[in-house]
């Protein structure tokens, strides 16, 4: 049976030199991960990047996975704060627009450090760490059922909203993932977006 490994920080940084520090560690672990990938990044590249003794690392971090999963978090909340601002208006717009925001919303959320978006998409399920995820996801979910319901009534008393919500997050979410992977030149072509839009109006009519 595999170890388990501790993937929490030891202790969150109080004082602003403290704060330094951990942030640089932040930024290197992303640096090294988009250069190595997480199978071949160390604890002792993670230090030698961000210019601190291993010793100091492990002040705040117990192993590189705790390391890999805080930066996954502010990357994922970084992330998730384009979402919010794109999709902030969506209950008091008609179909098509609040489709665009949700998708323009995705979108910014996936230029935030494409290259590390796509170490944490190929090397998650080693990390482990779905709670967070799960929480943004539902955080999403939740706007584009209020939104279904306020909006969208009629559709709401023929269909199964929690459905229909779960088909719109997912398709956008997947069509998204797929140009940070293979198609970066979509994260910002106006055609994209178009295309996408038109994908979530015609489901939802």
């Amino acid at each position: 049976m595999p170890r388990k490994v501790a993937a929490v920080p030891r202790k969150l940084p109080s004082q602003a030199r403290s704060a330094v520090t951990v942030d640089a560690v932040m930024r290197a672990t992303a640096r090294i991960l988009v250069k190595r990938g997480y199978q071949a990044t160390t604890t002792n590249h993670i230090a030698e990047a961000a210019g601190v003794s291993v010793g100091s690392l492990y002040q705040y971090f117990p192993n590189k996975e705790a390391i890999v999963a805080a930066l996954l978090d502010r990357h994922l909340e970084e992330g998730q704060e384009f979402l919010r601002q794109g999709t902030a208006n969506a209950l008091g717009q008609p179909l098509e627009q609040a489709a665009r925001g949700l998708i323009e919303g995705l979108l910014a959320a996936h230029r935030v450090d494409p290259d590390l978006h796509r170490v944490f998409a190929e090397e998650l399920p080693r990390i482990a760490t779905f709670e967070r995820i799960h929480k943004l996801e539902q955080e999403t979910l939740a706007l584009v059922r209020a939104y279904i319901e306020v909006r969208l009534p009629e559709l709401a008393k023929k269909r199964k909203v929690d459905v229909v919500a779960f088909v719109i997050v997912h398709a956008v979410e997947a069509v998204t993932h797929g140009a940070v992977l293979f198609r970066r030149d979509l994260l910002e072509d106006p055609a994209f977006v178009d295309e996408v839009a038109r994908l979530v109006v015609r489901y939802a009519e």
